[in-house]
């Protein structure tokens, strides 16, 4: 992972002293509320239902086992000892007080963390795949040119206080792990010609009006990326709406000028300002962020018992043997496997880790994984570099500490906001009801019979919980003070890009089990052998979906 140089430390320290003046200011009354709000948003710092909530960076949600503990200190200190994954795969404190936060930056900073640009109206934490490195389906590896951009977009003077949030991903894998066509930016690093080129999507997100990216560039040479960005940054920078915040994304000013009309604009911009400027990327940088993420030290002798050991231990242990299987993913190199640390047991807030298990998990990351951990958007935890012929070790010491449920992919690891419980946006509970499909599906014989399916659940239209992209989509809307939920059915956040269709009138939050169930119900009645959920969905439409819940008069 990328290693902070003396400039980038000196930058970070400032920058934690110049927050403790802003907010020492505030809480004297010298800034007002409306002045301090900028400020503390690009500091990562919301204020929440209860209490303030503070968003961590991890960059393409790389973390060193060092920053794991800093964080597993930070939380028992100054909040309640556990941490929030995101789908941005950041790290969110929901209890830290506000005169404490200069505090928190500053001990972030010493391991070389912060929470710069982890809101407010400019370009945020840049996302990647979480088995970037190490996945059999890589065509190239999406860190180096991740950290490129990370470092091109922290206080890019034109960019600190765009319309509205912007969003950038980069995968570069034949499968999507990053949701790409989802974001105000992504990139698909691809070969043409032989070549690494980037196709670049822009003009997608969720919230209020979802919409899948369109392509703007087919195959953009790397040497440009960060001048073709910048150019599509300067076009919406200029032509994007700021009277209207639910008007103001990208995706908004990219479908009421046409894309063909806003590639022209880019296109010039770039032709005639950026192109082969100062932010052109030469071959030496590209070899330079390269050089922070080789593989490690891997055991290349191969032990052909390892293979009959891990049968004879799968025969003995079908926990051991279902957890292989949905779990534990295949590595390039044959030696190791990928393993995720599924944050869904039943009964726990999806996404959330305790102090404890993050100290854990470091000091596992340390024995088995080279001393590094990754945050998914899934809201999970990945070990990216485990030698098989310690599988069984390791799933042993995970079970006890509550991190080996069997059910990636499954509909309990779900992904879900924080919702009404914490958040001061939302309009519904999202957490009471991943815990009730958790308890009504916890059975793992029914999960694999099932077999893959994206659930996400959102509090509110802000789509945090990317209900939109699910599977199966649930979205909690106000209805004169009552909570309620609307269920949608058939998107998908990979290659076959597609917003999710509400399915009909929404339902109280004890009935959302069963109607779940009714769905399940129908899949299996329907699929052809072979066939996921929402390959069913695909085939069928969701007409038979909507019979199935309310009944033949709303079909």
């Amino acid at each position: 992972m990328y290693l902070y140089n003396e400039y980038d430390k000196q930058l970070l320290q400032e920058r934690v002293a110049q927050f403790q003046d802003q907010t020492t200011r505030f809480l004297d009354g010298r800034l007002s509320e409306s002045e301090f709000l900028p400020l503390r948003l690009q500091n990562g710092l919301y204020i929440q239902r209860l209490a303030p909530m503070l968003r961590i960076n991890i960059p393409y949600g790389m973390l060193s086992t060092t920053q794991l503990r800093r964080l597993a200190d930070i939380s028992d200190r100054f909040d309640k000892g556990y941490g929030h994954i995101s789908t941005r795969q950041n790290i969110q404190l929901n209890w830290p007080k506000l005169e404490d936060v200069p505090a928190i930056l500053g001990e972030l900073a010493e391991v070389e963390m912060h929470a710069i640009q982890a809101s407010g109206s400019c370009i945020r934490n840049i996302t990647s795949d979480q088995f970037a490195g190490v996945a059999t389906d890589e065509i190239e590896d999406p860190r180096p040119y991740c950290e490129l951009i990370r470092q091109w977009s922290t206080f890019h003077p034109e960019f600190s206080f765009l319309p509205r949030k912007f969003k950038i991903a980069v995968n570069g894998a034949a499968s999507d792990r990053a949701a790409v066509q989802f974001h105000d930016i992504g990139i698909e690093l691809i070969k043409h010609e032989g070549q690494v080129a980037c196709r670049i999507f822009v003009g997608g997100g969720l919230g209020r009006t979802p919409m899948v990216g369109e392509e703007i560039h087919p195959a953009l040479p790397p040497q440009h990326l960060l001048t073709y960005l910048e150019a599509i940054l300067r076009v919406y920078n200029l032509h994007g709406r700021r009277d209207n915040k639910y008007k103001a994304r990208i995706k908004i000013l990219v479908k009421a000028t046409g894309l063909e009309s806003f590639k022209r604009q880019v296109e010039h911009e770039w032709e005639n300002y950026l192109k082969d400027g100062p932010s052109t990327l030469t071959d030496e940088d590209i070899t330079w962020a390269k050089s922070f993420f080789g593989a490690p030290n891997y055991e290349t002798q191969h032990d052909p018992s390892v293979v009959q050991q891990i049968e004879s231990q799968r025969a003995a242990h079908r926990a051991f043997d279902l957890w292989l299987q949905r779990n534990v993913k295949e590595h390039k190199h044959a030696n190791y496997a990928i393993v995720n640390l599924s944050l869904k047991p039943t009964g726990v807030a999806p996404g959330d880790v305790t102090s404890a298990q993050m100290r854990a998990i470091a000091d596992i990351a340390d024995k088995y994984s080279f001393g590094e951990v990754r945050t998914t958007h899934e809201q999970n935890m990945v070990l990216a570099d485990v030698q098989r012929s310690n599988l069984f070790t390791l799933w042993q010491s995970l079970k006890e500490l509550g991190l080996a449920t069997p059910n990636i992919g499954y509909i309990t690891d779900l992904i879900s906001c924080p919702g009404g419980d914490y958040c001061s946006l939302a309009n519904a509970k999202s957490i009471p009801v991943a815990t009730a499909i958790q308890q009504r599906f916890d059975d793992i014989d029914y999960l694999h019979d099932i077999g893959d399916v994206d659930l996400n659940i959102s509090g509110c239209m802000n789509a945090c919980g990317h209900h939109h992209i699910g599977h199966i989509g649930i979205l909690g809307v106000d209805k004169k003070g009552e909570e309620f939920f609307q269920i949608c059915l058939g998107g998908d956040s990979g290659k076959d890009a597609k917003v999710a269709k509400i399915l009909g009138p929404s339902f109280k939050a004890e009935e959302i089990p069963e109607v779940i169930e009714q769905i399940l119900n129908q899949y299996v009645a329907t699929r052809i052998e072979g066939e996921r959920f929402i390959e069913t969905v695909n085939r069928t439409g969701t007409d038979p979906f909507k019979e199935a819940v309310y009944g033949k008069k709303a079909a």
